[in-house]
């Protein structure tokens, strides 16, 4: 059997919707703090429902990898950077779905709502309870700081790849040609 060479377009999709949807997630939320009224609020308008969007695209996109069947790694990777780029990919699916989960708790905490869209409010996850509020509004911008520090390095993986490495990494990812063949690839 060959090695499956890219990732199928539905993952691509949902790759690079969520990396812009992250991206945007990530500077709506700097932008946010150092903001003050009413643009604040346009914001956090905003915050909200992208991520429940990307909490529900994540799941999506994390049953869709277990489903269907992705491109290996090549052989000639070192194998510390194999290991790094599974943990990396785990970490990342942890943080795409703790980060909005740990807002929706923090938000039904302080008892505020999470209003999608007008007349569609999610119900609260957590009975309101100031300390915890605090405690999870930390926590929230901890993830978001650990998320935009994985990004990044995911971001320079893949220029590494594509840049330096030459190898099927990135086309794998962009439905691009690759110079892999079927005995460079791990099985």
């Amino acid at each position: 059997m060959h090695p499956v060479e890219h990732f199928s377009l539905f993952a691509r999709i949902l790759h690079w919707l969520m990396a812009a949807m992250i991206l945007a997630m990530l500077f709506i939320g700097i932008i946010m703090v150092t903001t003050v009224e009413p643009a604040y609020h346009r914001l956090v308008d905003l915050h909200r429902p992208l991520g429940i969007s990307i909490l529900l695209l994540a799941v999506v996109r994390l049953v869709n990898r277990w489903l269907i069947r992705v491109p290996p790694l090549p052989n000639t990777l070192p194998p510390a950077l194999s290991l790094a780029a599974r943990l990396s990919h785990i970490v990342l699916y942890v943080l795409m779905i703790a980060l909005p989960l740990v807002g929706w708790g923090m938000l039904s905490a302080g008892a505020y709502p999470v209003v999608m869209w007008s007349g569609f409010v999610l119900p609260p996850i957590l009975a309101h309870d100031p300390a915890l509020f605090a405690v999870l509004r930390r926590l929230h911008t901890w993830l978001a700081l650990i998320l935009f520090g994985v990004v990044l390095v995911h971001l320079a993986a893949a220029l590494m790849h594509g840049l330096l490495l030459r190898d099927d990494v990135l086309p794998s990812m962009t439905g691009g040609r690759g110079n892999r063949t079927a005995d460079d690839s791990a099985s």
